[in-house]
């Protein structure tokens, strides 16, 4: 636990960190409010502690700094001149408690626990919102905007849907949007590498098997389509998949029904499939790598995802997004970037589209300045 404590008398100052730090807290300390700004910038803590009248910037002009800049550590005001007004002012202004002088041993640590059990909350909320959600959509370049309102058509319909474009541009992403959005949000969505499986092993993983049916089949084990019924199932580099697969996978599509490897039984299944692919499948039709019957199956609507050189006006918003996201999980403030390096960033392509752009944007905040600098792209970057 980390807490931060600003107060410019260095009684107080001490006399709290040593208490705190006898409950096992990494402690440290500011005597004024701007000093203390520039620690909660640079550094993630689990509660302030922060007195109101002080010289340079008082308690109440630095919490609404931290308001603003979206820091979220709770902020617990301590004052020996305060009122009633003065403590609801604060509250009012996004502080999390209000506490008096003299310093109340139990009244502190009681705020201190309260205030890291909703520090917790918060951190936890925005791990279950991932986990619900995933990851947004980012862009308002006229490819992502219209691809948003395919997506918001597609979704409450159970058509199946075929997801093109390059590697790395956001296909998966597309494809947990129109689950999210669709009726069968509530029901699994079950995620297929086609690519990763080998193909010796793609019967059992996608329909299941029984105990027995192989060497290693010490227990009976759902597929994937089984343990996907109701809901959604994603096929992506469905591109990779061979030729058996794809003829039993049309069986599914075709009947809703499918038998695990060394079953007889026939198993009912009520799936929506959602495939993607970097290939062109027409040519690997021609080719004879592709069923053609599958194509038209799986491509009732084909959503193509742009690639990040067809829409470079949305990389500042891509960048400020994965700057806090990678800040947020390393517990640092959000880094900035300067224009100029905005604009390199900009002027360069993108192969491996938004994947390559995150590995560069964790480079530069790793290797690169605050705010992260033209040079700094050039050295890392380009």
């Amino acid at each position: 636990m980390k807490v931060l404590i600003v107060d410019d008398e260095r009684a107080i100052r001490y006399s709290l960190k040593e208490i705190l730090e006898m409950e096992n807290a990494q402690v440290d300390t500011a005597e004024n409010g701007l000093e203390g700004l520039e620690k909660a910038r640079k550094e993630k803590f689990d509660a302030i502690f922060c007195d109101i009248k002080m010289p340079e910037m008082d308690g109440v002009e630095m919490l609404t700094k931290l308001v603003e800049e979206g820091i979220e550590s709770p902020v617990v005001m301590v004052s020996g001149h305060a009122d009633i007004t003065t403590a609801v002012d604060c509250i009012k202004r996004g502080a999390f408690d209000f506490i008096e002088k003299p310093l109340d041993l139990n009244r502190i640590l009681i705020t201190l626990k309260n205030a890291t059990d909703k520090a917790n909350l918060v951190k936890d909320n925005r791990i279950l919102k991932k986990k619900i959600y995933g990851r947004e959509m980012i862009g308002a370049s006229a490819p992502v905007e219209h691809l948003r309102e395919m997506i918001g058509k597609v979704a409450p319909t159970q058509a199946g849907v075929l997801i093109t474009g390059p590697n790395g541009s956001g296909k998966e992403l597309v494809a947990q949007s129109i689950y999210q959005l669709s009726e069968r949000s509530m029901m699994p969505f079950v995620e297929v590498n086609c690519a990763a499986i080998p193909s010796e092993l793609i019967d059992s993983e996608l329909f299941g098997h029984k105990k027995g049916s192989f060497t290693s089949a010490i227990k009976d084990h759902k597929g994937k389509f089984e343990q996907a019924d109701g809901g959604t199932i994603f096929l992506d580099e469905i591109g990779d998949m061979s030729l058996a697969a794809q003829a039993k996978v049309l069986r599914v599509l075709q009947e809703k029904k499918l038998i695990p490897v060394g079953g007889d039984k026939e198993i009912t299944v009520d799936v929506r499939v959602i495939a993607a692919t970097n290939k062109n499948l027409q040519d690997e039709i021609a080719k004879g790598n592709f069923r053609e019957d599958l194509y038209h199956r799986l491509s009732v609507i084909i959503l193509n995802v742009p690639s990040l050189d067809e829409r470079k006006e949305d990389i500042p918003l891509l960048v400020e997004h994965f700057s806090e996201q990678i800040c947020g999980e390393a517990g640092k403030p959000v880094r900035e970037f300067a224009p100029e390096a905005m604009k390199l960033l900009q002027e360069r392509s993108w192969p491996g589209n938004i994947r390559q752009l995150r590995n560069v944007v964790e480079r530069l905040l790793i290797l690169g300045g605050n705010p992260v600098s033209a040079q700094d792209v050039k050295d890392y970057a380009l």
